[in-house]
């Protein structure tokens, strides 16, 4: 049986390894001039990744162990865990709808197109506000989650 520090190490490491993953998706949004097809699914396969790799511990190991150890620490790391999920949620909401609305004006296949995207929907400005609500918000209570988590694992592990 593998013991419990092993698989700690092993899970911290994945959530660590998620974060690089997170940074260049967003950094191929932010460097891209004009979103194309292309570009949209060279971002998803990074964010994918880190999602995978942050999603997996969480499911397979941190859940199921949450109510043997619920105190004070844990219960703070597991709502800031599950407050950044509800805000991937949240800008989900955004990002499909915003993905219908380019879809259907070809802006992937051909975006030399002089459309604003604003013009494209009227609420394109709400689902754009989302988006970024959503993904801030994620990658505040992500990060909050991680530096709690990692003091978790640093006093509970090594320590």
């Amino acid at each position: 049986m593998v013991s419990e520090t092993v698989v700690a190490t092993l899970a911290a490491l994945m959530v660590t390894a998620s974060f690089p993953f997170y940074l260049y998706g967003a950094w191929i949004m932010i460097d891209a001039e004009t979103v194309t097809w292309d570009v949209l699914t060279y971002h998803l396969k990074f964010i994918v990744v880190g999602l995978t790799l942050n999603t997996i511990p969480v499911v397979a190991w941190m859940i199921p162990r949450l109510f043997k150890q619920f105190g004070g620490l844990a219960a703070l790391h597991a709502i800031l865990g599950l407050q950044a999920y509800a805000m991937l949620v949240f800008a989900l909401t955004g990002i499909v709808r915003i993905f219908q609305a380019k879809h259907r004006a070809n802006l992937y296949r051909d975006p030399d197109q002089d459309v604003d995207l604003d013009d494209l929907h009227e609420n394109m400005s709400a689902w754009r506000g989302r988006l970024r609500i959503g993904v801030f918000g994620y990658v505040l209570f992500w990060i909050g989650a991680y530096l709690l988590g990692i003091y978790r694992y640093l006093t509970g592990y090594i320590f």
